[in-house]
């Protein structure tokens, strides 16, 4: 997994166009981008696509990002989509493990009631999209097994503190949405999931979003949720592997292989020890999971 697209739930035509895209993952929407009054329009066309994409290969992933726990739509939302069996849901304005194990109950209701196979419906947690989600970060670790990954929101997020903007002059985050972004990715850590980082708004800078990608990828996130089609081949080729990185992967753990029992390795010239084995499985494991994809 390393592109995630948004796309609207109540339109047909944008839905069929994002199978091209070649986004790992569709995060059909059934929040943010769908009108109050299109919500039930939205769930019987994503439970359409959903099942007519069912059994098409090579297809992308298809999660459903439904309404806030606290909306009073979810269930709606659930009741709409989950008889179709999409692949995952992703839950926004999560606040901490306690809303997913909320909602791995709702699943497995509807799971045993549509006849699905028992703990197949994944999470996916937005989890900074308002203050209390910030400070329960921490919380996610044994929620639930359905849980993924971790992602973050830097514009509910400056909606709820009263800001006026989230980047500066130079379209870097400001303190408050860094510090979510950082604690994200330690809260996912902590979890056992993937951290994913969260969408670059202005679609038309390319050169912002490549460098977004890059930084995220250094810092240890391992996929982007994208706006726009646009997007998705600068994000696939930020979060692939590197042959070189690959290589050098590769070379890393034979040092250990062939030093059994070695607490420090020479590799090129560098001295590496247990903490970088472990950087290199983890990258080939990545690296293994994207093969064959766009």
């Amino acid at each position: 997994m390393r592109s995630l697209l948004f796309v609207p739930g109540d339109s047909s035509r944008k839905l069929e166009k994002a199978l091209a895209s070649g986004a790992d993952v569709l995060l059909i929407d059934l929040e943010d981008s769908v009108d109050l009054s299109a919500k039930e329009e939205a769930r019987r066309v994503t439970a359409a696509f959903l099942s007519e994409q069912q059994a098409t290969p090579d297809r992308p992933r298809l999660f459903v990002r439904v309404n806030g726990l606290t909306t009073g739509l979810t269930d709606a939302d659930l009741d709409g989509v989950m008889q179709a069996a999409p692949d995952g849901i992703v839950l926004p304005k999560t606040v901490g493990g306690a809303d997913v194990a909320h909602l791995g109950a709702k699943l497995a209701v509807r799971e045993a009631e549509f006849d699905l196979k028992d703990g197949a419906t994944r999470i996916l947690a937005i989890a900074t999209e308002n203050a209390a989600g910030v400070f329960a970060l921490g919380t996610f670790a044994g929620a639930s097994h359905r849980l993924m990954g971790m992602t973050w929101g830097g514009e509910d997020l400056s909606a709820d503190l009263g800001a006026e903007t989230n980047r500066d002059a130079d379209g870097a985050y400001t303190d408050p949405y860094r510090l979510a972004r950082s604690l994200t990715l330690l809260g996912a850590a902590a979890a056992g999931v993937d951290a994913v980082d969260s969408v670059f708004t202005n679609f038309r800078d390319m050169a912002g979003l490549e460098a977004e990608c890059r930084m995220a990828r250094r810092d240890g996130f391992v996929a982007k949720m994208a706006i726009h089609p646009a997007q998705v081949p600068i994000i696939n080729e930020a979060f692939t592997p590197s042959q070189e990185a690959i290589d050098k992967a590769k070379a890393v753990i034979e040092a250990f292989k062939v030093n059994p029992g070695a607490g420090v390795v020479g590799v090129n010239g560098e001295m590496l020890d247990r903490p970088h084995q472990l950087r290199a499985e983890r990258l080939l494991r990545r690296a293994a999971q994207n093969a064959g994809r766009r």
